[in-house]
């Protein structure tokens, strides 16, 4: 009896570690189980989106407010145009808000930046947001700052 106690002991062990891993292994992937319901889509065009990808976080003041949900590329314009879901709680963002692509830190993940506007008028589902920076890419920067050497 003893032997068959120590046996479901260790089986209870091996299972609690291999579930404390599926919650690690989801936790430093950014996945969630949940689907987080409402929320509004916003569009946004950019030049050069760099390694930008869906499920990168959208954030105002480095506080998470949505998620970035689709990228693709507008044949029309040839930009990269990027759908985010912004949350349902954050309905104060107006029609001149900006939207940047930034960096967490030197080699990070890139997410987008919100700056609000002035405006009276807030953003609706299905708005577009039209004043976008798009991301600083390395290689572009080494190269230019490569090229303004051997011109001097």
């Amino acid at each position: 009896m003893r032997m068959r106690t120590m046996e479901i002991s260790v089986g209870f062990l091996m299972l609690a570690g291999f579930l404390a891993l599926v919650v690690l292994a989801l936790n430093v992937s950014g996945l969630n189980l949940s689907d987080q319901g409402g929320g509004y889509k916003v569009y946004a065009r950019f030049d050069n989106i760099g390694g930008l990808t869906p499920r990168a976080k959208v954030a105002m003041s480095g506080v998470q407010i949505g998620e970035v949900t689709s990228i693709r590329l507008d044949p029309q314009m040839l930009m990269a145009e990027v759908e985010m879901k912004i949350r349902d709680d954050v309905d104060f963002l107006s029609t001149d808000s900006s939207a940047q692509i930034l960096t967490s830190g030197l080699l990070g993940e890139q997410y987008i930046g919100i700056t609000s506007g002035a405006e009276d008028e807030m953003l609706k589902d299905g708005d577009r947001i039209s004043d976008t920076q798009s991301a600083l890419v390395l290689e572009d920067l080494i190269g230019k700052f490569l090229f303004n050497e051997v011109s001097d």
